[in-house]
């Protein structure tokens, strides 16, 4: 339960803009003070510019995402003529071995070449739908399934913010401390670290994961942890619900109930009815509970990530 210090920081990929490079197509940058701020105290930050990679000049004329016969093509916005789909898929082939170590990417939104989600496309007649990927984003995302990706206009929703960081903290510690080591002992010491932070995000996901890890054996090793990191990659990017993180509590809070007296056991209950009915946030209940549990150490909960799974320092859970 030991909250995480401040270590050597964690490589992340981000949109070259969001820092306050110049490499917009109108010259300017989209640099973002949250970013360049709080998570650059943490994340070793790796500036990538597709557009500029592709040799495009600063400024340079706009491109966007236009459905040609149902293939997506990435043309000047003035110029139809001007074609770069290919030129952005190659780059993005060759930008492979630089993303590979790396534990996350921040993307800059509606791009039609770093954009996550959203991206407007437009038809044969010129009108555009939001339901388009970046070429660079959507390469990225294929090729390294499992890396947590999230954009920066999305960042400024708490939620989303917590589990983007959330994922990459636990990427980076899969990637760092269990894969090189990996034995059927640190996969499932991996599991029972995780599994109550799983099952903020999903329970039943939390469960099967759970099976996974206890089906590890030596000869089916490599299988099972890479479908088990998949399969928890998955789980942590979805949402983890308000109801969901109660169950959590509750379920921590049982294993203080040889150790609290009457009036203690009572503020704690109330205190998690109080996050439960949104009058304070996660980190009342949480703090509250590392309090106990400082008192009363528990082997398994001193263990498990739930309570500090990132630098409190952030405070995301604050907002939460």
């Amino acid at each position: 339960m030991t909250t995480p210090s401040k270590p050597d920081k964690i490589p992340v990929g981000i949109s070259s803009c969001l820092l306050g490079n110049e490499v917009r197509h109108n010259g300017g940058h989209k640099r973002d003070s949250y970013i360049t701020g709080t998570l650059a105290e943490y994340f070793d930050l790796r500036p990538f510019c597709p557009e500029v990679g592709i040799g495009l000049g600063v400024p340079r004329p706009a491109i966007r995402l236009v459905d040609k016969d149902g293939e997506l093509r990435v043309v000047g916005a003035r110029d139809p003529d001007l074609d770069v789909t290919e030129a952005l898929r190659d780059y993005t082939a060759a930008q492979a071995p630089a993303v590979a170590p790396l534990f996350g990417f921040i993307l800059k939104k509606d791009s039609p070449s770093c954009g996550m989600e959203r991206v407007k496309v437009y038809n044969g007649k010129g009108m555009p739908e939001k339901s388009g990927a970046g070429v660079f984003a959507a390469g990225i995302m294929a090729r390294f399934p499992n890396l947590p990706v999230e954009e920066e206009g999305r960042l400024g929703d708490p939620r989303l913010r917590e589990n983007f960081i959330q994922r990459v903290f636990v990427y980076h510690h899969w990637h760092t401390r269990v894969a090189p080591d990996l034995d059927v002992a640190a996969l499932t010491g991996f599991h029972a670290r995780l599994k109550l932070s799983l099952m903020s995000h999903d329970q039943d996901a939390a469960r099967a994961l759970g099976k996974l890890a206890a089906s590890a054996r030596a000869d089916n090793l490599a299988a099972v942890a890479a479908d088990y990191l998949a399969g928890a990659m998955a789980c942590l990017r979805k949402v983890a619900s308000r109801n969901n993180h109660v169950n959590v509590l509750q379920h921590i809070q049982g294993y203080l109930k040889k150790d609290l007296d009457g009036d203690d056991k009572a503020e704690l209950v109330e205190t998690i009815q109080q996050y439960h009915r949104g009058e304070v946030p996660l980190i009342v209940p949480v703090t509250l509970l590392r309090h106990h549990f400082r008192r009363n150490p528990d082997p398994y909960i001193l263990n498990s990530w739930y309570l500090a799974p990132y630098p409190g320092e952030l405070k995301l859970r604050n907002m939460l």
